[in-house]
């Protein structure tokens, strides 16, 4: 039996969610370049913006990846199964190219447009900024690795910060990004978003789209795979994540949350304390496996059908009795002796605090003070 349920997102329904986030963020992070007139505010928190949108719009469907980059980053991981990447980045590329297409379509409404060098793509060298092609490569890298470790430090299941804050510092970051390499390359940190509109913006851009489909995936690399060496993994890796290639469970119950895709399913979700959302538990280091059976604890007996024994002196939990001294003769509730001589007045009686004549009938005598 699949333990598949109605809550877990369908594979078709994780390519929908990619294919729509990436045109999103392609369509108006892209068009903000062009129809701005490369205003580097506007394009940056645009950028930015669309990816904090469609997070809270289909994050909790897919975990909101929108770019090949960051599903790299995140099977390497440790986040996501390797049977799930080719459905990611195939959504992303088409989302892409869609984006670029209706940006292409949209753009001919004006008289005279031509694409070549008009659809937001991204550039070097002579073509662009001048600056040279090693340069361009290291800060790509440099910063997809940088968007990397921020996403997975965000999303860790052991960050306690609000979920609703994530996709936020998210999009806040890839601003951040923006505004330091637009002037430089245009920004890339996205295959995704470099192919879309690459491919319509004529010969060059073409030529240099290698670029910007290598540099992001290796600083992906570099940060999937130093993140837990560098912060610690948390919970154990994704069946089939990392260098794991063995795949993962196809029937693994992943439920419709934010921080449950990102996580997918382990136990505690991510920005949560305890357990994510109905995800079923996973044993952790020096745990007892959750699922294994548990010998059932010992039955108490009902004191109100079946007689206990009394305790014993001495048995564990049971105080020790204390010893009391033997009676002396005379002393109240004391046995006399046979052939006992009663007490005289004036004789005082052994034992009695207090008292410091005694007779025989137990009556108290007052002696004057001389």
């Amino acid at each position: 039996m699949s333990d598949i349920v109605e809550d877990t997102p369908t594979t078709g329904q994780k390519f929908t969610a990619e294919t729509l986030g990436t045109f999103v963020l392609v369509f108006f992070g892209c068009g903000a370049a062009v129809y701005s007139g490369g205003d580097l505010v506007a394009t940056a928190l645009t950028f930015g913006l669309t990816v904090v949108v469609m997070a809270y719009a289909v994050g909790r469907i897919s975990g909101g990846h929108f770019n090949p980059a960051v599903t790299l980053g995140a099977v390497l991981g440790g986040r996501l199964p390797w049977n799930q990447v080719g459905i990611y980045m195939a959504a992303q590329l088409l989302g892409g190219l869609l984006a670029g297409a209706m940006l292409f379509g949209l753009g001919n409404g004006f008289d005279g447009f031509t694409a070549e060098g008009n659809m937001g793509q991204n550039f070097f060298g002579d073509q662009g900024s001048g600056y040279a092609w090693w340069a361009a490569l290291l800060l790509e890298i440099l910063l997809t690795a940088i968007f990397l470790w921020i996403i997975l430090a965000v999303t860790d299941e052991r960050n306690e910060i609000n979920v609703a804050l994530g996709p936020l510092a998210i999009g806040l970051s890839l601003a951040m990004i923006h505004f330091v390499a637009i002037p430089l390359t245009g920004t890339s940190v996205n295959p995704a978003r470099s192919i879309g509109v690459g491919v319509f913006a004529g010969t060059d851009a073409i030529v240099q789209l290698w670029l910007f489909v290598v540099a992001p995936l290796l600083g992906a690399a570099i940060a999937g795979l130093t993140y837990p060496i560098l912060f610690g993994q948390g919970a154990a890796p994704v069946a089939g994540s990392g260098l794991n290639f063995s795949g993962g469970k196809k029937d693994q119950f992943v439920p419709g949350s934010y921080e449950a895709q990102w996580n997918q399913g382990q136990q505690g979700g991510w920005g949560q304390p305890g357990a994510a959302w109905g995800a079923p538990p996973q044993q952790q280091w020096g745990q007892p496996d959750p699922y294994q059976q548990q010998p059932p604890p010992q039955q108490q007996p009902d004191p109100y059908s079946t007689p206990q024994a009394a305790p014993q002196p001495g048995q564990w939990g049971q105080p020790a009795p204390q010893q009391q001294p033997p009676a002396q003769p005379g002393q109240w509730g004391a046995p006399q002796q046979p052939g006992q001589q009663p007490q005289q007045p004036g004789q005082s009686a052994p034992g009695h605090w207090g008292n410091p004549d005694g007779d025989d009938d137990g009556r108290t005598q007052v002696r004057r003070p001389d």
